[in-house]
């Protein structure tokens, strides 16, 4: 059984060892790379994570981050997996700064789907083993690899 994660991400949405200096830099790389790959407006991508983030941070605790935003013209949901170096300050309630982060993109009406997959995202980072292996990962592919063969 694949989990939901997998289809989400690919080697090239895999962010490795990236540094930003603010969220807004991380969201408009983010919005970039969407645009890149999935060919979405960049400014709608990041006006949507920009918006969303000032609702309240998406900031979990324990270092790990799930921004996510609604796109009127994507068809199905996609996502980008940034492990950051140095962590990001991102207002978390634990006030740990964030490696883990999970750009996750849903279509505007994709209201179960988008809880299902905000679910597994929140037990895959709620496992500190795996959350370790996560920053242990010494290459984007095996960093893939991890988020793709995970069983919830």
């Amino acid at each position: 059984m694949m989990n939901l994660i997998a289809p989400l991400v690919s080697p090239e949405s895999t962010v490795f060892n990236q540094a930003f200096s603010s969220k807004k830099k991380l969201f408009e790389h983010a919005a970039q790379l969407f645009e890149t790959l999935k060919g979405l407006k960049h400014q709608e991508v990041f006006d949507n994570l920009f918006e969303r983030e000032r609702l309240g941070s998406t900031a979990l605790g324990f270092g790990v981050a799930i921004p996510h935003g609604r796109i009127k013209s994507l068809k199905e949901a996609t996502g980008a997996f940034y492990r950051l170096k140095p962590g990001l300050e991102f207002d978390a309630p634990d006030n740990q700064p964030v490696s883990l982060c999970f750009i996750l993109l849903v279509p505007q009406d994709a209201n179960e789907r988008h809880l299902q997959i905000l679910g597994e995202l929140a037990q895959l980072f709620g496992d500190a083993t795996t959350r370790e292996q996560l920053l242990a990962a010494p290459s984007p592919i095996e960093l893939h690899k991890l988020l793709t063969t995970w069983k919830p």
